[in-house]
């Protein structure tokens, strides 16, 4: 890279000197189109109850859900994105709740596009809310079975699909998912449905809010390993995205955010596709907690934002949503 200019000719500081002179010359910044906000919800009526481990971040029985898109909508928030808390009654070995029409993600969806319809709903395909074990998938004894489970998981997003969702969201890591579930739309005349496909989601130590807000704990002895992405690894996340490229993928997800700000970046510049951020649970919480003690300060939150639109980020599904939306 060639730099032009030269000390004391050149003097950096001059464009920092005031704030509108900062403003003129920022590179990077946050809009609401940029937002997509996570919620989880619940069995019951007339609940709203905070997730302790996420301060600030409730669980909504359906009935009560409309409390929180309506806020999203007002802001113009483009995308929710729906997790459920399935009660420990209903979970299985094989996770047999994700195909009923009835589940709290589809009551869910009607709900929302009922009262929202202008409001894209986006929902997970994966097993673990539904599984008694907590893994993605159908298991034996040793392993996640990787076949056997996308069988599913297409079945899984029609019924998505016919509910009214919008984007449908294989967080699986499963080889092969988005293929199979791109046919399965498009044989079930669901062109028009979206899907973002977590291509490089690590097998990380920032989930574990998420886990308790979904009670999705593992529960045996297979590791999440198998299937999620070695944070040790670049170049396989490369691969990775490719393939769900070429599968039919609209999007892309990486999860989680800030530790993969390199994976966002070389995701951007080698493919010319929307690339979706995830500021998963642990961020969020460490953020919070941060704020609270007096360690950080509200502008944190900003930051930490603004850096996944440096290194490329196309949309961020992240905690801090509403709070963001109000404020820009």
């Amino acid at each position: 890279m060639k730099f032009y200019g030269e000390y004391p000719s050149l003097r950096l500081r001059r464009n920092r000197k005031s704030s509108w002179a900062r403003r003129l010359v920022e590179e990077n910044n946050i809009s609401v189109n940029d937002l997509i906000l996570p919620i989880f919800v619940t069995e019951g009526k007339n609940k709203i109850e905070e997730i302790k481990s996420m301060p600030g971040i409730y669980r909504y029985s359906i009935d009560r859900i409309n409390n929180i898109v309506n806020k999203a909508s007002k802001l113009k928030i483009p995308l929710v994105a729906i997790f459920p808390n399935t009660p420990k009654s209903k979970k299985n070995i094989i996770g047999s709740e994700a195909l009923n029409e009835n589940n709290l993600v589809c009551r869910a969806i009607r709900k929302i596009k009922k009262n929202n319809p202008e409001i894209g709903v986006m929902a997970d395909v994966a097993l673990d809310p539904y599984t008694s074990h907590g893994h993605d998938g159908i298991i034996n004894k040793k392993q996640v079975l990787n076949d056997e489970t996308i069988e599913v998981l297409s079945k899984q997003a029609i019924l998505q699909a016919e509910m009214g969702c919008d984007v449908i969201a294989p967080s699986d890591m499963m080889d092969g998912r988005v293929g199979i579930i791109r046919k399965s739309l498009d044989k079930n005349n669901f062109k028009d449905v979206q899907i973002l496909s977590y291509s490089a989601k690590y097998a990380s130590s920032f989930y574990g809010p998420f886990r308790n807000a979904i009670g999705s704990k593992q529960k045996n002895k297979i590791n999440k390993k198998t299937y999620q992405m070695n944070y040790r690894n670049s170049e396989e996340a490369i691969r990775e995205v490719a393939l769900d490229i070429k599968e039919g993928a609209d999007f892309v997800m990486i999860k989680p955010g800030l530790p993969y700000l390199d994976i966002i970046k070389t995701v951007k510049e080698n493919f010319k596709i929307p690339v979706f951020v995830y500021q998963v649970s642990g961020e969020y919480s460490m953020i919070k907690n941060g704020i609270k003690t007096g360690i950080l300060d509200n502008e944190s939150i900003i930051e930490s934002l603004i850096s996944f639109k440096r290194s490329g980020a196309s949309a961020i599904v992240t905690y801090f949503a509403l709070d963001i939306a109000k404020k820009i």
